[in-house]
């Protein structure tokens, strides 16, 4: 049996959730289509949107997004079924020549960056007058994904002449497009191919969207950006851009320690009190997504005055320190990120990367939507 929602007034979970504003999402949308200039957008919503939850974020840009981008056909198909009717991308294409029936018959977009990709379109058999978009994926640089430059026009030719093929891109990736080597070598080896290409191109992720804008060709493919963070943290911060955090990680008070001078805090006392300390437990620990290496002193914020952890972070449980904040007590609010602690912080002082603190929220954390989803575009 699956759970009602998360809700103050039904308090019988544990007392943790992620606020999801949609509000947040569809002004961060605008702003990112702003720096995009004239180019559409494919929103990324891969890795479960970025830990937002992919058919939420789906539901929130229903009316704005130009197109959607995800890895998984079984997430697909599930946007679909719940009547998102824009273009869908599917980043790494198909594992299997037997998901070529489906990809056709829910309408979706295909990136194939193999030549055994191309063997097995052209071992399939699909109806007459079905037609699957393309865009052919070029090894730029990054390698990871792609077809060498020197083997993209051969590649290109087996794509024309499938009789299911629809309209055809050329896409490629950036590896540093958030550092100081930037794009442009990458650029050097991509914009031959494009002369005299007639179909439309894809490079630029976040980072090169924001930085470089001779990149943006005819669609962008925005990640973080959409979810209120900053790509390139040491060029912009998230309120430089014009962002809003969408996600607010939130817990509360679960018991409050007094400790006196020379005491001890939590696994392995990293954490010795310098003074008379009260010090609050929060229901929240790696188990929910925090970063389990977070040292003392990462930032939080306790009814939104900002403070530290202290100790190491347990599965289900961290220490805060409350000693200056004379209010705070059991149920006192922690926000672990978001308004008043930057997800950037966080993630410098855990030594990672905002995608990764978003990506790792669990699934056990409940969710709860603020905000106003635009529906308008659902047919389901």
């Amino acid at each position: 049996m699956s759970r009602p929602p998360y809700t103050e007034s039904f308090p019988l979970f544990r007392p943790i959730h992620a606020r999801i504003d949609f509000d947040a999402l569809r002004h961060n949308y605008l702003r990112t289509r702003e720096l995009a200039g004239g180019a559409r957008m494919w929103a990324v919503i891969k890795a479960n949107a970025y830990g937002h939850g992919i058919t939420r974020i789906a539901r929130g840009l229903a009316g704005l997004a130009d197109g959607f981008a995800l890895l998984d056909l079984e997430d697909a198909v599930r946007l679909r079924e719940a009547g998102i009717t824009q273009p869908i991308l599917l980043l790494e294409g198909f594992f299997s020549p037997k998901d070529l029936p489906e990809i056709a018959a829910r309408q979706l977009t295909v990136v194939v960056h193999t030549f055994e990709q191309l063997d097995w379109l052209a071992s399939v058999s699909l109806p007459a007058g079905t037609r699957v978009p393309l865009f052919l994926k070029i090894n730029s640089g990054m390698n990871r994904l792609g077809i060498p430059p020197a083997q993209a026009m051969a590649a290109l030719a087996r794509l024309r002449a499938w009789p299911h093929a629809g309209v055809i891109g050329l896409m490629t990736h950036f590896a540093d497009a958030d550092g100081e080597r930037g794009v442009e070598t990458q650029l050097a080896r991509f914009r031959p191919l494009t002369e005299g290409f007639d179909g439309p191109l894809t490079m630029a992720n976040s980072a090169a969207l924001l930085r470089f804008p001779q990149t943006h060709a005819d669609w962008v493919r925005p990640g973080i950006l959409l979810y209120g963070a900053s790509p390139a943290t040491a060029y912009a911060s998230a309120e430089q851009i014009g962002l809003k955090p969408v996600m607010r990680f939130e817990a509360k008070v679960i018991a409050v320690q007094h400790l006196q001078p020379g005491e001890r805090i939590g696994y392995g006392g990293i954490f010795t009190a310098e003074r008379a300390m009260r010090i609050g437990t929060v229901a929240c620990g790696y188990a929910d997504g925090y970063p389990r290496h977070a040292p003392n002193g990462t930032p939080v914020a306790v009814d939104g005055v900002r403070s530290r952890l202290v100790g190491r972070v347990s599965m289900d449980m961290i220490s805060v320190d409350l000693t200056d904040i004379p209010a705070a007590a059991l149920g006192s609010v922690v926000e672990l990120w978001g308004e008043h602690v930057s997800l950037d912080d966080v993630a410098a002082a855990a030594g990672t990367v905002n995608y990764e603190l978003l990506c790792a929220l669990a699934l056990r954390v409940p969710a709860v939507e603020v905000g106003n989803a635009d529906v308008s575009a659902l047919t389901g």
